[in-house]
């Protein structure tokens, strides 16, 4: 057991925001000494990238409820508002021997942390980063040549041939909080970082639809093994229902951790043998987080530079704010195009096959960079993750790892009519069209005009008409791509 007035060791805290499975809290425990839990806060400067509006929302209740936990077990957390380069002066005003923290995978934020290590190490303070985000390093799993993976399934088939990842840990019992000198930065408070929304509020949507924090991720699997992983492998892919485990922000902000996820999901396997289907779909989209790190680790350009090179030289057409503005506010006349892009801006989420469907649409029918609509969801997403965000982006777009080629376009009426068949999602979130019978709801244009009248929808008035033409648009796109090929050497 700690004793209170030796010298403490540091725990800090970064998108990792639990008590269990933590190692580096767990490490900080077991060195016998009082516990300084530290969360450095830089507005992303670490990161390389400003935290989108979303994420500071969820940031703010995450930091909140983590300080409860903290507090349930004896300790505290302490939230100083400075750069991470004071690392090394607060651990010399604390007197720390150790510091310990939980590995990040952008480049910017390796070489931070590798930077720490070196100016801690000179001073005499150990320094120690655990894994605590992944199931496995990304440099831990290689082809047969020892290169990285560029293609999902057999980097999943690799990362699986070891064994099941380590179990997670437990929670520590009882934590010592150490004291803060006086001559040590001064703390500040939560409100203080100025996370939350104001002038205007407009997290209130966010606020119904999630319950940030540990304690809310653990719920939130709990609710997901009891009422959508029995037909997960058969419904993931509809927006209409309640059949995805919405564990992504919680997994941003390492308020539960793979481990955990993977770990439970093998012993509801191994309880219930008949969902074995449904479980290793359910590990493979896990899988797909992993392959996202898995490629951040290896092109630390991902969210800027085309994994493809030859994408660079991809004829991106100039369109108009105008355009890019209508997709943003969810008025493009494709009503399941829009219906994600209102459910992002009110919910900051997106189910995952309408993301595919907001990007395509994005990209291809208006052919405006990937980036454009990366640094959007950057911004308006909860769980935007430096990783899966842009992976996934560019895996739409056609110029990412393992991606889907250019010349896939989705059909946002087809797409509609088979994933949302009775126009449930739409109606949720574009309200104007909830009169609408479910053959007309996915493209309400081709309606008769008494049906448009009887559900109260006048095109171009209360709703848009389509701003492009989606076989005009499909066109275009494969006439784009055609001049890529031919811009290509063989």
């Amino acid at each position: 057991m700690a004793v209170p007035g030796r010298e403490p060791a540091i725990v800090w805290f970064r998108d990792d925001l639990r008590i269990s499975d933590q190692p580096a809290l767990t490490a900080a425990v077991q060195s016998g000494r009082p516990v300084l839990a530290l969360y450095l806060y830089d507005g992303g400067a670490s990161e390389g990238r400003p935290l989108g509006g979303a994420q500071r929302w969820w940031l703010h209740h995450s930091l909140a409820a983590l300080s409860s936990s903290l507090a349930a077990i004896g300790g505290r957390l302490d939230i100083v508002a400075c750069a991470h380069e004071e690392l090394p002066r607060l651990a010399a005003s604390v007197k720390a021997p150790a510091v310990y923290w939980t590995r990040r995978y952008g480049a910017q934020a390796i070489a931070c942390d590798a930077h720490l290590k070196s100016a801690l190490g000179q001073q005499g303070v150990e320094a120690a980063s655990f894994n605590g985000r992944l199931l496995r390093e990304p440099w831990e799993v290689r082809t047969k040549t020892g290169d990285p993976f560029r293609v999902f399934t057999p980097f999943w088939r690799a990362h699986l041939a070891p064994g099941d990842p380590a179990a997670p840990l437990p929670a520590p019992g009882a934590v010592v909080p150490a004291e803060w000198p006086a001559e040590a930065p001064a703390r500040t408070s939560l409100d203080a970082l100025a996370l939350l929304p104001t002038t205007p509020d407009w997290a209130g949507g966010l606020r119904a639809a999630w319950t940030p924090g540990e304690a809310g991720a653990r719920e939130r699997l709990a609710a997901f093994f009891d009422e959508g992983l029995a037909l997960y492998a058969n419904e993931r892919d509809r927006p209409d229902r309640e059949s995805t485990s919405r564990l992504s922000p919680h997994l941003r902000f390492g308020e539960i951790s793979a481990r955990q996820i993977f770990h439970a999901t093998r012993h509801m396997e191994a309880e219930r043998p008949e969902l074995s289907r449904q479980t290793s779909k359910f590990l493979a989209e896990l899988g797909w987080r992993e392959f996202s790190y898995h490629l951040l680790f290896h092109n630390p350009d991902l969210a800027t530079r085309n994994f493809q090179r030859r994408f660079d030289a991809f004829p991106w057409p100039q369109v108009s704010a105008k355009i890019v503005q209508a997709w943003r506010k969810g008025r493009t006349g494709y009503p399941i195009v829009d219906a994600g892009m209102r459910e992002l801006w009110s919910t900051g989420f997106m189910h995952n096959r309408v993301r595919m469907v907001v990007a395509s649409f994005l990209v291809k029918h208006l052919q405006v960079d990937w980036r454009v609509g990366e640094e959007w969801f950057w911004d308006t997403l909860c769980d935007a993750d430096p990783a899966s965000n842009a992976a996934s982006w560019q895996w739409v777009a056609g110029c990412g790892a393992d991606a889907a080629p250019y010349f896939r376009i989705f059909n946002p009426i087809l797409q509609g009519e088979k994933f949302d068949p009775e126009g449930d999602y739409v109606r949720r979130h574009v309200p104007e069209l909830a009169n609408v019978p479910a053959a007309y709801i996915h493209k309400p244009w081709t309606a008769p005009a008494p049906v448009l009248a009887r559900a109260g929808v006048r095109l171009g008035v209360t709703y848009p008409a389509p701003i492009v033409d989606h076989g005009a648009a499909r066109e275009s796109a494969l006439a784009a791509f055609a001049e890529l090929k031919d811009q290509t050497p063989a």
